[in-house]
């Protein structure tokens, strides 16, 4: 093979037969080899291109895929290049005639489940999010082959999800539609109960190769494992490391286990990484490795400059968002184009601070993902329905978002036209006395909130009105952590402070909705505009300079991260964002946000130092106690002397270096 390649990466392309597993680091080349190895296998080992298949996740992946082999073997037809749903479906499509008209768009889907959600009289106030939820949970559920008895919702109670998921595919059923899980469990069902069938596929699919196989789940394993028999050359491409979508069903553990289930399969790392410089790579091999479920792997840089990483502590949000936007004019006054810098967030209800910054400063930008508008929040609708009927309005529309927030036992037949009067009210409950108190208070607290500015109204309807609970109440029942909610209120609140009228805050909110669609809908050249992503969607990009935002405990790892697993695939997400960064990496954390101080992400310390390097003999500096000498580590415990109390003290080795509690004394 070309001396272009590096021994690893040509023992990878030159694989013939049988099980194989590239471990392939971030900006490893993984691409490159899986075309160099399909073109090998056709022009070097006389494979027909009609039985070598390339699975990816993707469409674009596929396309791309494709484009990239053509170019490379001056325009070899054949191959067949598809995503699992592709390639699935084109099986079931031959057996039992399907076609594309059979299939479930998302919006009906989304439809499907409201309908559901309706005809089971649930109060459910964010919609969307809940749709969207348990959709993602009948997917888990037929990607992971689980039997509907044996699931808990993460959603809803659990008999209230099994009345939705047999809804729904009652309602499958009855349109003659299948959705993309279904293609799999069907797929998965056919080829195991009709050899015949399955035997056709594996004489014509005889040399498969997988890409970003850590993303795969157990039933699209399952078909691949039948499809592959009996030669078994399957060539799977991936990276444990950058496994970061559980919560869609991939399961990382099939990766590691792979070895097992094929004792004879070659293992090729392909160590070298051709993106990020020198420290950018330290830094992320440190991180990492803190994860124990892993492949154990030594990935050195390719190139030789060293890069830059950057780590501050900022006392708020405020002063995060500015540094931002000083350092982003830097870049471009010294010539470095706004596509080429990215900003990361665990969460896309971060950046709403610094898309305001972006816009006061000019600074174009796009949104990978669907930015949250705050301001569209049901939350926040809540709190303007409150400020409306402060203010006199009296629609119906106000008062039924609000009227049982908290519970005031208000019904919906208490007011027939569209707007509402409170004697109306008084009259329709003139039976029972309790109803004039609480119809009472709930004047008295309008008419409080009409006196205030916005941040105090907010207050006031939180804490004095009762709205706080009524949150609390609400995530009991979503199974949801309360704080989720008692944040998006915190941030609407924090968003009002500057204002100090009710009109003054509606005009930003008018103008701020308007300019973020703007920049939604914008079709203009991204490569002159700040990428604007959450970690999980800035996987397979990269950038001259990369800015992570607020990594702070209970944003990256994320609150909702108690388990062990949990916080490895959170430690994987930060490893992802760390390693799309060539040149420039800055870390950011903050001391306090909404009024409440924050702790520095575990993970920060993790990048910044090595926790092998804290050996026997080694002299550190406790944030507390000074100079100290190690003197044993074992069993994830560290001793250390301290000359100033002039005794020994235990810690937590992983807690200790991670939380940066001590350092190296040559480091500091």
């Amino acid at each position: 093979m070309k001396d272009e390649f590096t021994v690893a990466q040509n023992e990878a392309i030159t694989h013939k037969m049988g099980p194989a597993l590239i471990l392939a680091g971030p900006g490893s080349g993984k691409t490159l080899v899986i075309t160099q190895r399909t073109k090998y296998l056709i022009e070097e080992c006389a494979v027909s291109p009609g039985n070598v298949l390339v699975i990816t996740f993707t469409r674009a992946a596929a396309l791309e895929m494709k484009e990239r082999f053509l170019k490379l073997s001056g325009g070899i037809k054949g191959v067949s290049f598809g995503t699992f749903h592709a390639i699935y479906f084109k099986i079931l499509r031959y057996a039992y005639n399907y076609n594309s008209e059979n299939i479930i768009p998302e919006d009906v889907k989304y439809q499907y489940i409201k309908e559901i959600i309706g005809n089971l009289n649930l109060e459910i106030d964010d919609e969307d999010e809940f749709c969207a939820g348990i959709i993602n949970e009948i997917s888990s559920v037929k990607g992971d082959m689980i039997q509907l008895e044996h699931y808990y919702s993460k959603n809803c109670p659990d008999d209230v999800f099994n009345k939705i998921y047999s809804a729904y595919d009652e309602k499958l059923k009855a349109s003659n539609k299948i959705d993309f899980d279904d293609m799999l469990l069907l797929c998965y069902q056919l080829l195991k109960q009709r050899q015949d069938i399955l035997s056709i596929w594996q004489k014509k699919y005889k040399y498969i190769l997988v890409d970003e196989f850590q993303d795969i789940n157990r039933i699209q394993y399952e078909i691949i494992k039948m499809l592959a028999l009996p030669e078994n050359n399957l060539f799977i491409v991936g990276d444990d490391d950058q496994s970061i979508y559980r919560f869609r069903g991939a399961r990382p553990e099939i990766m590691l286990n792979f070895s097992k289930d094929y004792p004879e399969c070659r293992q090729i790392l392909l160590d070298k990484n051709f993106r990020s410089g020198k420290r950018i790579v330290d830094a992320s091999k440190k991180l990492i490795k803190n994860n124990t479920r892993r492949f154990k792997k030594d990935i050195n840089a390719y190139n030789d400059f060293n890069g830059d990483i950057e780590y501050i502590e900022f006392d708020t949000p405020h002063s995060e968002n500015k540094h931002i936007v000083d350092e982003i004019i830097k870049y471009r006054n010294d010539n470095i184009p706004y596509g080429n810098i990215a900003i990361l967030f665990r969460t896309n209800r971060q950046p709403v601070f610094l898309v305001d910054k972006l816009m006061e400063y000019n600074i174009p930008f796009y949104m990978k993902d669907s930015i949250n508008n705050i301001y569209e929040h049901w939350i926040a609708k809540n709190i303007y329905a409150y400020i409306n009927l402060a203010l006199g309005g009296r629609q119906r529309s106000d008062l039924y978002q609000i009227m049982n927030r908290p519970k005031r036992y208000i019904s919906r037949n208490a007011v027939e036209d569209r707007e509402f009067d409170f004697g109306e009210l008084y009259d329709f409950y003139r039976d029972k006395e309790y109803m004039a108190d609480i119809l009472s208070k709930f004047e008295y607290d309008l008419k409080m909130i009409s006196k205030m500015n916005p941040y105090a109204a907010i207050s006031y309807i939180r804490q004095v009105v009762g709205y706080d609970d009524y949150l609390k109440e609400y995530a009991d029942y979503r199974r949801m952590k309360s704080q989720e909610l008692l944040e998006v209120a915190d941030e609407i609140m924090e968003a009002s402070k500057e204002f100090k009228t009710f009109r003054e805050w509606n005009e930003h909110i008018i103008e701020y909705t308007a300019q973020l669609k703007k920049q939604a809908n914008r079709d203009d050249d991204k490569k002159e505009k700040i990428c604007l992503s959450t970690m999980h969607s800035s996987k397979g990009l990269e950038y001259d300079v990369v800015f992570i935002i607020d990594a702070n405990e209970g944003i990256t790892p994320h609150e909702k991260s108690v388990l062990d697993e949990d916080i490895e695939e959170e430690r994987r997400m930060f490893y992802v964002a760390v390693t799309r960064a060539r040149h420039r990496l800055h870390v950011y954390s903050i001391k306090e946000r909404f009024n409440k101080q924050m702790e520095v992400s575990r993970f920060v310390g993790e990048m910044l130092y090595d926790i092998d390097e804290f050996k026997e003999g080694v002299r550190v500096l406790h944030k507390k106690y000074g100079s100290g000498i190690i003197k044993k580590v074992a069993d994830n415990k560290i001793i250390i002397y301290f000359e100033k109390l002039r005794k020994e003290l235990i810690f937590d080795t992983k807690f200790a270096v991670s939380n940066r509690i001590i350092k190296k004394q040559d480091e500091v």
